[in-house]
C-alpha cells in the first residue's frame, strides 16, 4: 500500500530567467486533506500543474499515486480529479448532462452520474448551467471531477468568492471525501478554511516552501501567544515566555485576564510579510 500519495523532491520550474518553482521537496500522506498557501505568484499553480501532468518540470522528480506524470499522464488521469479555480463547465449544457458527457469520456456507468447529482443535491437542476449561481456551478466541478472515483483531488480555490452557506456546503463535502479515504490536494485564500480542514499545510513563498506542518504546529512554533491584562489604570500585554512579569501585578487591580492565541494568518504573515489577497 501506498503511505505517500504525492512524493516531491527538488523539484524546480523555470520560464526562461524567472524561477517560479525554485527547488522544493515535500510528500503528501494518502488520506489527508493537504493545505498548499501562497500569496499570489508564489509557485502554486506552477507546482499544481506539474503534478497533474500539465506542465514538464525543469528539474527533480514527481510521484503521483504511484505515477511519473511526466511519463504516463493517460494513467494519471483516471487516479486523480481536478477542480480548476476557474470554471470550464460546458455552460449550454445542465448539470446531468455535464456529467453524463465526463461520464461517457471514461466510460463509467451512469448510475455514477446519478448518485452524484443526488449527493450533491443537483437532481433538480434542468436549466443550463450558465443560469445557475456560482456556487452551484462550484457543486458540479466537484461533482465532474469525482466521477471516475478518483483517489486524489486537486482542489483550486474552490470556495473563493462563494456565499458563506454555499461554502460551507463545499466545505462538508470535502470532509465527506475525506471519511470516505479520498486524499485532498487544496489551495485556499482563507486562512480559517485551510486551519478548519488541512492535516497539514505548506507555505510556499518565492518558489520555496518556508514551513511544512499541522495548522497547530505551525501556530506554536511561529505564532505570538499573549496574555491580556486589564487593570484599574490600563490594559497590558504579556507573551507567553514574559509570563513572570505578571506576578508584579497587584491582584487587586485587576479586572480582568485573558490569553490570545495565534491564528494560522498569523503565522503567514510572519512567515512571508504579507497577508494573502482575497
Amino acid at each position: 500500500m501506498i503511505e505517500n500519495i504525492i512524493e516531491v523532491e527538488n523539484l524546480s520550474k523555470k520560464f526562461k530567467e524567472n524561477v517560479a518553482v525554485d527547488d522544493i521537496s515535500f510528500q503528501v500522506k494518502k488520506g489527508e486533506i493537504f493545505g498548499f498557501l501562497g500569496p499570489n505568484g508564489a509557485g502554486k499553480t506552477t507546482t499544481i500543474r506539474m503534478l497533474t501532468g500539465q506542465l514538464l518540470p525543469s528539474g527533480g522528480a514527481i510521484q503521483v499515486c504511484g505515477i511519473d506524470p511526466t511519463k504516463e499522464e493517460k494513467k494519471l488521469a483516471m487516479k486523480i480529479g481536478v477542480v480548476p479555480e476557474i470554471q470550464n463547465l460546458y455552460s449550454d449544457l445542465n448539470a446531468e448532462q455535464n456529467l453524463k458527457l465526463f461520464a461517457d469520456l471514461y466510460s463509467i456507468d451512469h448510475k455514477r452520474v446519478k448518485e452524484l447529482l443526488e449527493m450533491f443535491k443537483l437532481t433538480d437542476m434542468k436549466e443550463p448551467v450558465k443560469k445557475l449561481s456560482k456556487g452551484l456551478k462550484q457543486r458540479v466541478l466537484i461533482a465532474r471531477a469525482l466521477i471516475h472515483n478518483p483517489e486524489l483531488l486537486f482542489l483550486d480555490e474552490p470556495t473563493i468568492g462563494l456565499d458563506p452557506n454555499i461554502a460551507k456546503e463545499i466545505r462538508k463535502i470535502i470532509k465527506i471525501l475525506k471519511e470516505e479515504g479520498k486524499t485532498v490536494f487544496l489551495t485556499t485564500h482563507y486562512m480559517e478554511e485551510a486551519d478548519a480542514l488541512c492535516d497539514r499545510v505548506a507555505i510556499i513563498n518565492e518558489g520555496k516552501i518556508i514551513a511544512l506542518d499541522s495548522p497547530h504546529e505551525l501556530r506554536l512554533k511561529y505564532g505570538k501567544r499573549e496574555f491580556i491584562v486589564e487593570t484599574d489604570s490600563e490594559i497590558k500585554r504579556y507573551s507567553f515566555e514574559n509570563i513572570k512579569a505578571l506576578s508584579s501585578l497587584n491582584p487587586k487591580k485587576i479586572r480582568s485576564i485573558h490569553s490570545t492565541e495565534p491564528t494560522l494568518e498569523d503565522v503567514f504573515i510572519a512567515l512571508t510579510g504579507r497577508r494573502i489577497e482575497k
